[in-house]
């Protein structure tokens, strides 16, 4: 039977989302704890990967195992097992052909700066010393809304069959003592958003024009954009999926 898994975790001590043969990851403590658990090996496919040291408020994947009888109880045990810095908020049963990374519809990240140092915010924003525009900052990052092909945020040497993604929304807004960066698409290539982010602060610290957002996406140049942000201050915070898949729920 199939079923999601919803959870969350500080991704600090973490090598990324996705198993790797000679670094800790997310993937292979959750599977490890949940084969421990269910007294079986179980494979769990995300709805995405994140890099390394990035975090997620919101994240999902999906595993296969007999009917669980008392998935309460399952939840319970888990985050007693797990460590601090994951956390399991519920698991679904679905229909048996949904998938957590191909039936999500949408991603959304925010990005965490800080403009004063704080130490108790070290380790969960970016701390810009140089003062910002914010009203560039948006100005560019409404461009993005325009176009689909972002190669010029990809990773170099990506292996992807489309640099084409729709972005449906990205702004900034103050949230407390943080400048918050949000964006929304249906996918993201991997690094875009730290890429992204990188080249919106240069245009906050007046480097470049919001319009130059045009000529470097036209380029299709990673060395046009700005340079990645640390991974520390991004974060997964939703993956939306059609209704009908929680709908149709077995079990």
């Amino acid at each position: 039977m199939r079923y999601f898994i919803q959870f969350s975790y500080f991704g600090k001590a973490y090598h990324g989302w996705q198993n790797q043969p000679n670094a800790i990851t997310v993937q292979e403590v959750l599977e490890k704890s949940l084969s421990t658990l269910l007294r079986k090996k179980i494979e769990v496919v995300g709805a995405g990967r994140t890099d390394a040291g990035v975090h997620a408020r919101q994240m999902f994947g999906h595993f296969e195992v007999e009917p669980i009888s008392d998935i309460q109880d399952l939840v319970y045990r888990l985050n007693a097992f797990l460590p601090d810095d994951i956390a399991v908020q519920g698991i679904l049963p679905v229909a048996a052909e949904a998938h957590a990374r191909f039936d999500a519809v949408e991603r959304s990240y925010e990005y965490w700066v800080v403009k004063e140092k704080d130490p108790f915010l070290f380790d969960y924003a970016h701390w810009v010393k140089n003062p910002l525009d914010m009203d560039a900052m948006n100005e560019a990052a409404k461009i993005l809304l325009d176009y689909t092909d972002f190669e010029c945020f990809s990773k170099s040497n990506t292996d992807v069959k489309t640099f084409d993604c729709d972005v449906r929304e990205a702004f900034w807004k103050v949230q407390g003592n943080k400048w918050v960066f949000t964006i929304t698409a249906d996918r993201f290539l991997r690094n875009m958003v730290r890429a992204i982010v990188g080249t919106l602060l240069d245009v906050g610290m007046g480097k470049m024009a919001p319009e130059s957002i045009h000529q470097i996406i036209a380029s299709k140049d990673r060395g046009e954009a700005g340079v990645s942000v640390p991974a520390k201050g991004l974060y997964l915070t939703k993956v939306s999926y059609p209704k009908e898949i929680f709908d149709e729920q077995k079990g």
